[in-house]
């Protein structure tokens, strides 16, 4: 299945039935009057996140959806049928954006989240509405309200708790498969990883979600390598992991060059629970570790984790890390605390 996070859609909902113009005429009947039914209601078109999806993909097959609109009024005070809903099923952490993609109408974070985002017209009144003690015989109806037609943009952000970061080939996709079931692809050349990926990772009976993310260069919020798009990913994520790769020549300027790439995506992103590691340490020799580790810890100021993600030495530690910034987010919450969602 091919990863999509970013889809178009135009949705259009149902427009209300006519009202009816008719009188009652029955053998024998004397009194007849206007008896004409108002039109039905036009469907509405709905987004909701359901659990079970984590990817877009159904939107690359179908990008238009009309709700049925509602049917004309009839005689007899017959009433018009509504028009059926159409329901966007969407995945958990999905942005509703409009047409300018800036604008966000709706951010599905939890199952079951609906949203309306286009109202059915409703159906117009047929003459028997209009009948009064001066107006006996009214010959007038309603015509039902059209529907609304948007253009929207769908866009995706996975829900983790932890998110991977660094430079092509920092070890980021290895470190995911070592510690859960994940099996991104792994190769020794960058840019290996072309789409993020979600792992189950578990530490001392806890378990957390952990999304990898391809790998940045400098210039990234510039649309170089495969650019900033996929951070997205890791904006919801409670702490950051950010793998150096020890093996390089200068992992001070390597680590910099991630911190000024979030720092041009967002501030607050950069602002986000961090933890850093130098990984691949089984190919590098001692004093050559503490000098690189040393020198990391100058340029980002706090201290640094030592790890290798083949031969998992000191990733139980930085795990553990992890999850000390994740689990004050899974303390049971009160009722007091949980406000009833809405758009």
């Amino acid at each position: 299945m091919k990863f999509l996070d970013l889809a178009k859609v135009y949705i259009r909902s149902g427009g209300g039935g006519a009202g009816c113009v008719s009188f009652r005429r029955e053998k024998f009947i004397e009194y007849g009057g206007p008896d004409g039914g108002d039109g039905g209601r036009g469907g509405s078109v709905w987004a909701e996140a359901v659990p079970g999806l984590n990817t877009l993909i159904d939107f690359r097959f179908q990008q238009h959806f009309f709700a049925k609109s509602g049917q004309h009024g009839m005689g007899s005070q017959c009433t018009g049928a509504s028009g059926d809903d159409v329901v966007l099923t969407v995945p958990v952490g999905t942005e509703i954006l409009d047409e300018d993609q800036e604008t966000v109408i709706a951010d599905l974070t939890e199952p079951g989240q609906r949203v309306l985002l286009a109202k059915g017209g409703n159906g117009g009144f047929g003459n028997l509405h209009f009948k009064s003690a001066t107006n006996r015989s009214p010959r007038n109806a309603n015509p039902g309200l059209p529907g609304v037609e948007r253009t929207l943009w769908l866009r995706l952000k996975l829900i983790a708790d932890a998110g991977l970061l660094g430079l092509p080939n920092a070890g980021k996709s290895t470190f995911l498969a070592a510690v859960s079931n994940a099996r991104p692809k792994i190769a020794d050349y960058p840019f290996t990883t072309l789409h993020p990926n979600l792992g189950v990772v578990g530490v001392d009976a806890y378990e957390f979600v952990m999304a990898d993310i391809p790998g940045l260069i400098e210039g990234a919020s510039e649309g170089r390598g495969l650019g900033d798009q996929f951070l997205g990913h890791v904006e919801r994520s409670r702490v950051l992991l950010h793998l150096i790769d020890g093996t390089s020549d200068d992992v001070a300027t390597d680590a910099r060059t991630i911190l000024t790439e979030l720092e041009n995506y967002s501030p607050e992103l950069a602002r986000k629970p961090r933890v850093t590691a130098l990984n691949k340490i089984d190919a590098i020799d001692p004093e050559e570790l503490a000098e690189k580790r040393a020198e990391l810890e100058a340029e980002i100021g706090g201290p640094v984790f030592l790890m290798s993600g083949v031969s998992r030495e000191g990733v139980t530690d930085v795990l553990r890390a992890l999850w000390t910034e994740i689990a004050p987010s899974r303390l049971p919450q009160t009722e007091e605390d949980i406000a009833p969602w809405q758009p």
